[in-house]
């Protein structure tokens, strides 16, 4: 095995870690959001998805490295840069629309120490497997393991927004803290989905 394919197959299991974390993530955070009323939780789970949909597209192009087989990377890296750009569009644009929302009608949601456990989870993990994909990026020269890469850094950030959110609510009673908090999701989605788009051909 070459140093390349150890460095290809170092990335494929950061990748798949963080792929089987969000599958859960998902799963808690959207179960949990729907119970809570909650829209920062429920847009957390959202992202989690998106994150597990490029995770598997960039599992295909380490595992085609691995194996040798480099025709179709930069078409993979290419498409990867798209679905990221467009699914964070998406996703801004959902909670900007159900925050407003939210505020409007002054709706407070409920209570959740099962999101405020697993944001705390997720701010310690992710950076971690975040700074590791983005060094086996480098090394590889992958643009679409450091998107996927990007999506980890978001979901560490969106974790912070979110521990805001519920926290406040649940110790203060700020009922206005959990679609503020998710607002403060939308700057970061907006300059990821402008640096994918801004390379899209």
């Amino acid at each position: 095995m070459t140093q390349r394919s150890r460095w290809a197959t170092w990335g494929l299991r950061l990748v798949g870690l963080s792929a089987a974390y969000n599958g859960v993530e998902a799963l808690v955070a959207l179960w949990a959001g729907v119970e809570a009323g909650s829209i920062a939780l429920v847009g957390f789970g959202l992202d989690s998805v998106i994150e597990l949909a490029a995770a598997a597209m960039v599992l295909q192009r380490l595992r085609a490295e691995v194996r040798g087989t480099t025709a179709t990377l930069g078409r993979t890296d290419r498409r990867a840069h798209r679905f990221v750009g467009w699914t964070f569009v998406a996703l801004a644009g959902y909670i900007v629309v159900d925050a407003g929302w939210t505020l409007w009608r002054h709706h407070a949601p409920g209570e959740s120490v099962v999101g405020i456990v697993l944001a705390c989870v997720s701010l310690g993990l992710m950076p971690a497997l975040a700074w590791g994909k983005l060094r086996v990026a480098a090394v590889l020269g992958s643009r679409a393991l450091a998107a996927e890469a990007k999506e980890t850094l978001a979901c560490a950030y969106l974790s912070g927004c979110l521990l805001l959110g519920l926290a406040l609510h649940a110790v203060l009673g700020w009922w206005w803290a959990d679609p503020v908090a998710a607002l403060l999701m939308v700057p970061w989605l907006a300059r990821e989905a402008h640096e994918a788009l801004e390379d899209e051909p």
